[in-house]
Order: C-alpha cells, then sequence, then structure tokens
C-alpha cells in the first residue's frame, strides 16, 4: 500500500491549508521497506515546497504509527542497493536511493514548515527518529516509544542520537537510547517527549485541531519562527540572535506583516497570502 498525501482532507474552514500524510503498510505493522520510506520521503519534498500546504499531519493506519525499517526487506534491499552503487553499476534501484531513509525520517531535510504527529501505535526505531523532526506530538494511551535499534546489533543512524538529547533532559534521553527498550505513552509525556494524550477516538480530531491553530497564523512568519529555532540550536547564542533579525527582516517586508496590523485595526480576520 502507498504513503498517502491528501490535502485538506475535512475540507473544513480554517483546514484549506492542511496536509495529511498517511502510512498505509498494515500488512508489516506500518515498518517500511526501501520504495516505501522513497514515497514517503517524496511526501515530505511535496510538503516542503508545496506554497498551499502550511501545516502536516502524519499518521498511521490502524493502531500502528510507524516501526522503522522491515528488517525482513529494508536490510537485504538497501545492502544490495549499496553494492550495485558501489560498484558503479547504478545510482538508484526502481526510484529508490540510500538517502531515501534519512529523509524519510526528516534528518537534513529542512522543513521550516510545522508538522504534527498523531501517534497512533508503536513509534519505535525510525518511527523515533522521524518524531525527532516533528514539532507537535499526540499521542494514544496505547502508543510505545522506543530507540530499538541497538537490540538488534544496528544504530540509530537517522538523527536521533543527536537530536534526541537536544529535546528531553539528557538522564532521559540516555535512558531511551541505551536500554532500546519500549517506553509506555505516560512515561513519553512526562519526559517531555510528546504534547499530550488523548482517547484513540480523537486522535485525529485533535491533531486537526492544533493544526488549525496554527493554520490561523501567517505562514511565513510561523515558517521563520521555525527557522529560527532550529538554526539557532546548531550554533552560538551570538549567531542565533543574528539569524533571528535575518529572518525578522524578511518577515516585515512581507505582504502578509502589513496585512496583519491592518486586519487588526479593522477588526476583522486577516487574509493571509503566504507573500
Amino acid at each position: 500500500m502507498p504513503i498517502h498525501y491528501e490535502m485538506h482532507p475535512t475540507g473544513a474552514d480554517g483546514l484549506e491549508h492542511v496536509v495529511l500524510i498517511t502510512i498505509d503498510r498494515p500488512e508489516a505493522k506500518n515498518a517500511l521497506d526501501m520504495y516505501h520510506f522513497r514515497d514517503l520521503a517524496a511526501a515530505w519534498k511535496r510538503f516542503r515546497y508545496d506554497d498551499e500546504a502550511w501545516v502536516a499531519i502524519i499518521t498511521g493506519v490502524g493502531r500502528n504509527f510507524m516501526a522503522g525499517a522491515d528488517l525482513k526487506t529494508y536490510i537485504p534491499q538497501i545492502t544490495e542497493l549499496a553494492d550495485k552503487i558501489g560498484s558503479g553499476e547504478v545510482t538508484e534501484v526502481d526510484g529508490g536511493k540510500l538517502s531515501d531513509g534519512t529523509r524519510a525520517v526528516l534528518r537534513d531535510t529542512k522543513i521550516y514548515k510545522p508538522i504534527i504527529a498523531a501517534i497512533n501505535g508503536p513509534c519505535v526505531a525510525g518511527g523515533m527518529e522521524m518524531l525527532g523532526g516533528i514539532d507537535i506530538r499526540i499521542a494514544t494511551p496505547h502508543a510505545t516509544f522506543g530507540v530499538m535499534e541497538p537490540k538488534r546489533g544496528l544504530f540509530a543512524g537517522g538523527g536521533t542520537t543527536a537530536r534526541l538529547p537536544r529535546q528531553i533532559p539528557f538522564p532521559a534521553a540516555m535512558e531511551f537510547l541505551l536500554t532500546a527498550e519500549a517506553f509506555p505513552a505516560e512515561r513519553a509525556l512526562q519526559l517531555g517527549l510528546i504534547n499530550e494524550i488523548v482517547e484513540e477516538d480523537e486522535l485525529l480530531g485533535r491533531a486537526f485541531t492544533w493544526a488549525r491553530r496554527i493554520a490561523v497564523n501567517a505562514p511565513l512568519a510561523v515558517q521563520a519562527t521555525k527557522e529560527s529555532v532550529l538554526r539557532g540550536l546548531s550554533t552560538t547564542l551570538e549567531e542565533a540572535y543574528r539569524i533571528e533579525q535575518e529572518l525578522a527582516q524578511v518577515v516585515f517586508k512581507t505582504e502578509d506583516a502589513k496585512e496583519g496590523p491592518r486586519a487588526f485595526a479593522e477588526k476583522r480576520v486577516p487574509e493571509w497570502k503566504g507573500r
């Protein structure tokens, strides 16, 4: 089954610029092979460059979110691809590239648009890696979280060892990384890994509520805010201030920066143009 990409699937007011991305591989509990990693990476690329898409929600079908790579198929596929590339035979196989895996889990993708995760089941291995690139995280009570790679003799090379210690307290991050155990949603909430826990039948509705809260704001201002945060976290405080000032100057020159104060003065809802 494919990776679904749907623009404003509800058609409701305030959600015109919201995208829903769904991982649909129930036969493998939403673990991905090389081709599904390729398709997920393509979905993120589409979202990044679509001017009409302001916020994305990602979820999985059934009671699974994302279990990372399908070890039965992905490792043999990627090993074969690496061998062929190394021998100079090809640069990709059936459209699949070695870089698709890291792009699918949002490592080095530079997506400054807001992303919301509706976590409806296990979020482990590659799922946890992707979570590190997601801004708002909502989970059901039965969701679990874990960096499982060391249990299989593997390494979490999709950004987890770099991002997780920057996002939750260091001892908590090391608990995840070194034990390679699955943690319940309550523990994840306690550690600040997720924003909230909601019942299963409320999950998508709650995700769209978050999306609407974000999408009512000027899209370029929101994107610049996220960009400032992410770029600032990877440098010195002095450089972070410089980046902030640079982005502020860009935002204040936009049409939306004129529309916001004008709408406020006229006591009406602003009409954002995204320019």
